[in-house]
């Protein structure tokens, strides 16, 4: 695992881990957040769960600004947002979590920003790259699970359990690009980013969820 980076003189203790859950929206990463909880709280990891954009005050505020349908941004000003969110978040709730020793899971962290901003806005991967500098340095995730589906799958069960957001009402292509996006990263940081599928079954997934964590983080 790549060695996190703290500011110097901010965070002396040894850290926690810190794992990402990534996909498309009706991927499945809610569902099995809950199921990664469980199996790092039964051997007795303390676990603090969070989300992107979101997890502080801030980043919950500038949450309902970015999914609120009704309205309409430049998608610089969408980045911008969503990497103000994320500054926020280290500062406040991750940061001081992993310094603790505790494990961080994260619904969404950057590699959402280079999928969604980046495949999906088709904003050019050189200004996210310098966003991501500026914000968390060479900090990143211990651990990324990515959750792959097909598009028409994840769009099918999104619409059965909530009414569409302002990600949520983009078009399949839209999401084609962002699951492109993702699967590029994936083969970029293949030491980090570990690909499930999720267009298995519920308890297939659970199986090959548990099998990464028990292999890599334990």
């Amino acid at each position: 695992m790549q060695k996190k980076t703290f500011p110097p003189g901010e965070y002396k203790k040894d850290p926690g881990k810190f794992i990402t859950l990534e996909g498309i929206d009706g991927a499945g990463k809610s569902t099995h957040l809950c199921g990664l909880e469980k199996i790092l709280g039964e051997r007795g990891k303390t676990v603090i769960v969070t989300r992107e954009p979101g997890g502080t005050s801030v980043g919950e505020a500038l949450r309902e600004l970015l999914l609120d349908s009704s309205r309409a941004m430049h998608a610089e000003t969408e980045a911008l947002l969503m990497f103000a969110a994320r500054r926020e978040h280290l500062d406040k709730i991750i940061l001081p979590a992993l310094a603790r020793g505790d494990w961080v899971i994260s619904d969404r962290f950057t590699d959402a920003s280079f999928a969604y901003q980046g495949g999906g806005r088709g904003l050019a991967t050189q200004k996210l790259d310098k966003l991501e500098q500026w914000v968390q340095g060479e900090f990143q995730p211990d651990l990324t699970l990515y959750f792959d589906v097909a598009v028409e799958v994840g769009r099918q069960r999104i619409s059965a359990i909530k009414s569409a957001d302002r990600f949520e009402k983009e078009q399949n292509e839209f999401f084609r690009r962002v699951r492109e996006a993702y699967l590029q990263r994936a083969q970029r940081f293949p030491h980090r980013i570990k690909v499930i599928d999720s267009n298995q079954p519920l308890d297939e997934v659970k199986k090959s969820l548990e099998k990464i964590i028990l292999s890599i983080c334990l």
